[in-house]
């Protein structure tokens, strides 16, 4: 059991380290294109935009979540089973992306650069919102 205001940094952290690898793979295969394609980065873009009002969304359901919580809670309660779940789907499907040869590096600079930095801010969103919401 652990502080319920911990649970904030350890959501914080789950979604950090998955941000900072998608993050340096995204930047590491933008390295390989030629930089002539500004379409791709169009794409990146709208992969951020997309993932900024999905995980807003989220980020806030899960500091609700956390809040619910008693003072003392188990460190697994910092998501719903639900959340584990698609937790798992998630890192699942971006092993076998990257397990599959036939995905394009233009889709995974793309998609992780877009995808990464929404997570790292997100996680930025899991360590405030305790600061930011102390006085209700």
């Amino acid at each position: 059991m652990i502080n319920r205001e911990y649970l904030y940094y350890v959501a914080s952290i789950v979604w950090m380290i998955p941000g900072l690898i998608l993050t340096t793979k995204g930047l590491i295969a933008y390295t390989t294109i030629p930089s002539h394609q500004l379409w791709l980065l169009s794409i990146t873009i709208g992969i951020m935009v997309f993932f900024y009002i999905i995980f807003t969304k989220v980020v806030t359901k899960y500091c609700q979540h956390i809040v619910s919580q008693p003072n003392q809670a188990p460190i697994w309660q910092v998501f719903s089973t639900k959340g584990w779940i698609l937790l798992l789907i998630m890192v699942g499907l971006g092993m076998l992306i990257r397990v599959f040869p036939f995905v394009p590096n233009q889709f995974i600079a793309s998609f992780y650069t877009g995808l990464g930095p929404m997570l790292l801010l997100s996680s930025i969103r899991f360590m405030l919102y305790p600061i930011k919401n102390q006085d209700k």
